[in-house]
């Protein structure tokens, strides 16, 4: 935030006054009075997001009746506060002096001008007064001296009521509790159990909180004390206040990144989680969970939902979003490409890349559109997730695996490393199944006929049943297979793109062999079929599996006697050809030529340049961020400084290797240009995050599904749970509920008013 006030004759500090500092209003119209009252005409040429970002006027700046306090640590703007206060005269006493903002000279025509506006206000506000000393209305009372009116007693408890329910939320959204308790044919008949809330709520009481007890001392023992309906409106503002703290710093940073994560259920709807990529003040890119957004089945209505929420909503311009990924499992992923692709129409910067999060190849996996493929992914994911359910049950396959593996010790100790985590996420994830697939088949039999009273209980031995049913069936085996191959093409480059910065630059380079390879096998799809086939048959003769269509196809074509279709021409149509066909198309897709664009970009960063030996050619590839830059005449000749400073460094100076490095140099600003690129270059979604601190948003979302019950779940509480961090204002809280949802008869001061019956 700047120290001085941008007013002429002002010399006033943020850091060295009590007084409060306000930002530059980003409304055209209320902008432009406050640059007119300035009369700095180095201000005219700026625009209202450049002017909010860098510039204040300090309080002395206004009269007192636009100025309020909400709370003792918090002062604010009237909605329609202009700036009228300055001194605009007193540097002509010291012509020789150096001043530092230049007053705009005004012309005589505008000086009456400006004399006789002021004159009319003057008269208006006269009469204002005299007007409101004989008939003083409470708005005119209020004004009084910059103040609030002094609040009634009864207005006073009232905040301090509703202080004390907000508390409550705050706390059940930071440790995770539900609002609800039990369900009521849980509840014994004639027996009353109180919710959650409620139950805080008389601990509160009957610990001496003497507002609340107060408050429902006279209220019957089986009714609510806060209503569901004011329990949602609660909820409401403090996850708007909650990510409103986050969005700020978003806003102040300028440049951002949207990512969602998969579909999640939250009691019983579908709901995509959003985070948001940016480099806060401390040069730290970070990446916050900012909230749900109800998921829509019609992708065009998710689509115009999506961009409304974000922009209306939660206040982000997307002028500004620099990157877009979408991480969602098979048969969703077409739906978030409408979405990508109708930002794109508006936003043409908003690059579609792939997360860092998501290897390549899970995420291509994800995206084919054939159904046997999502049968296997969601198989393969509910094998992982069944062994990890107990350390005796990774035990038993490590034993398993000892036995299947006992000449070669380092490749079973590698795998049961591998088993021991989320390996389904892994590059290499389909070769790994291949692998583990006669292990984890006898390891499945073993606990389907082993003695279950003694070992297994009934639950653990049916999803084994289950399990090693999907699992033995041919056409897992061949998706499988036919995947394993046909992403072996992609394996390193995807492998490379969550790398270091130099391999995601390299990799940008790689694109086009890997697109030479997979068109040369589709043109050979037949060849290549034949082989991938073969291996799928030789596997399931290893676990004694027989070779067969899918029942669906078989009970299909019954009568059809002149179908000579084979198993392997059928699993060439189905399966093979459309599975490379719509790997080439997405790859050609998320790696558009704007995309490979900015990853050449990265030979900014100087570890890159030296691989390069300092032939780089940038200012080609900045082009598409030219906008940004705050001095684009001079990227050219700032670029050769930049080369010149790492090419002829100290011979003890090491070359940063990543942009959080490069970031984080001492004399960075010295290069704005390169600043501002590298910014926004490491907010793609597809560079990683270098320091995993800054990386909680997403963490701590998978830790709040994974420890939250489906029907417990709130998109509410999730928000103050996943940032519990996030410092927030109660008085805020406060004065927001009573502005939107009460007025002077619907304060709760009877019980009437705000119970209701159980």
């Amino acid at each position: 935030m700047p120290n001085f006030c941008a007013a002429p004759n002002c010399t006033r500090k943020s850091t060295q006054s009590d007084l409060a500092f306000f930002r530059f209003p980003r409304d055209p119209a209320r902008c432009q009075k406050w640059v007119e009252n300035c009369r700095r005409a180095d201000l005219e040429d700026k625009t209202p997001d450049q002017l909010n970002k860098h510039y204040r006027l300090c309080a002395k700046h206004f009269e007192t009746s636009m100025i309020c306090r909400t709370s003792p640590y918090r002062t604010v703007l009237r909605d329609n506060a202009i700036p009228t206060i300055f001194d605009l005269t007193s540097h002509l006493n010291n012509p020789h002096s150096r001043h530092r903002k230049r007053i705009k000279e005004l012309s005589e025509d505008e000086i009456r001008t400006l004399k006789q506006k002021k004159i009319e206000e003057t008269s208006e506000q006269e009469q204002e007064t005299n007007s409101n000393a004989q008939n003083p209305s409470a708005e005119t009372v209020n004004q009084q001296d910059g103040n609030v009116l002094p609040l009634t007693l009864e207005e006073k408890e009232n905040k301090e009521y509703l202080k004390s329910l907000f508390e409550i939320l705050i706390l059940m959204g930071k440790q995770n509790i539900p609002l609800d308790g039990h369900e009521a044919d849980e509840i014994p008949e004639g027996l009353f159990a109180p919710d959650n809330f409620q139950a805080l709520l008389e601990c509160r009481i009957n610990s001496g909180e003497e507002v609340l007890r107060k408050r429902f001392e006279t209220t019957a023992v089986n009714t609510l004390f806060c209503s569901k309906t004011q329990q949602r409106q609660m909820l409401e503002i403090c996850e708007s206040c909650i990510r409103e703290e986050t969005l700020r710093e978003v806003r102040d940073s300028h440049f951002f990144s949207i990512i969602t994560d998969d579909v999640v259920d939250i009691a019983g709807e579908e709901h995509l989680p959003v985070l948001v990529r940016f480099v806060d003040d401390a040069h730290n890119l970070r990446e916050e969970f900012v909230g749900f957004l109800p998921y829509e089945a019609d992708a065009e209505i998710l689509a115009v939902k999506f961009h409304t929420t974000i922009t209306e909503k939660w206040g982000l311009n997307m002028e500004y979003c620099r990157g877009q990924a979408y991480i969602v499992s098979s048969g969703f992923s077409s739906k978030m490409k409408v979405v990508a692709s109708r930002l794109l129409e508006k936003y043409p910067q908003a690059v579609y890349t792939l997360c860092s999060s998501c290897a390549l190849n899970a995420w291509l996996a994800k995206s084919v559109p054939v159904i046997g493929v999502s049968v296997a992914l969601g198989t393969i994911e509910e094998v992982c997730s069944f062994f990890h359910r107990s350390p005796q049950l990774l035990l038993e396959l490590d034993s398993v695996i000892s036995v299947l593996f006992q000449n070669s010790e380092e490749r079973a100790k590698e795998l049961k490393e591998i088993c021991h985590s989320q390996w389904t996420g892994r590059h290499d994830a389909f070769e790994i199944l291949v692998d583990l697939l006669q292990a984890l088949v006898l390891c499945l039999d073993g606990i389907i006929n082993s003695d279950t009273n003694v070992r297994w209980n009934n639950f653990i031995a049916g999803r084994a049943f289950v399990l090693c049913s999907a699992v033995t069936d041919f056409d897992f085996i061949v998706t499988i297979v036919v995947l394993k191959n046909v992403l072996s093409f992609t394996r390193a480059f995807g492998k490379n793109l969550q790398g270091q910065t130099s391999d995601v630059f390299f990799a940008a380079s790689s694109l086009t062999a890997v697109l030479h390879s997979l068109n040369e096998v589709m043109e050979n799809i037949e060849v290549y079929h034949e082989f991938w086939f073969e291996e799928a048959t030789n596997l399931a003769t290893k676990l004694d599996i027989q070779m067969k269509l899918p029942g669906k196809f078989r009970r299909a074509q019954q009568g059809n006697l002149e179908s000579q279709l084979t198993s392997e021409s059928y699993y060439k149509d189905t399966l093979s050809v459309p599975t490379v066909e719509h790997i080439i198309q997405e790859l050609k897709d998320i790696f558009s030529e704007q995309h490979l664009k900015a990853l050449k970009c990265l030979s900014l960063v100087p570890s890159v340049m030296g691989q390069l030996k300092f032939n780089t050619s940038e200012e080609h590839h900045a082009d598409m961020y030219r906008s940004d830059l705050p001095n684009p005449d001079t990227l050219s000749a700032e670029l050769h400084c930049w080369r010149i400073k790492w090419k002829h460094r100290g011979k003890d100076i090491e070359l940063p290797s990543t942009i959080y490095e490069a970031l984080h140099l001492p004399d960075i600003k010295f290069f704005p240009n390169v600043y501002a690129l590298l910014k926004v270059l490491c907010i793609l979604p597809v560079m990683k995050v270098e320091n995993e601190r800054y990386e909680n948003g997403r963490k701590r979302l998978k830790a709040y599904l994974r420890n939250t019950l489906t029907d417990q779940r709130s998109s509410n509480l999730a928000l103050l749970n996943i940032n519990f961090d996030i410092k927030h204002d109660l008085d805020l809280m406060v004065d927001t509920y009573i502005k939107l949802y009460t007025n002077k008869s619907e304060l709760p001061t009877n019980n009437s008013e705000t119970i209701e019956n159980t």
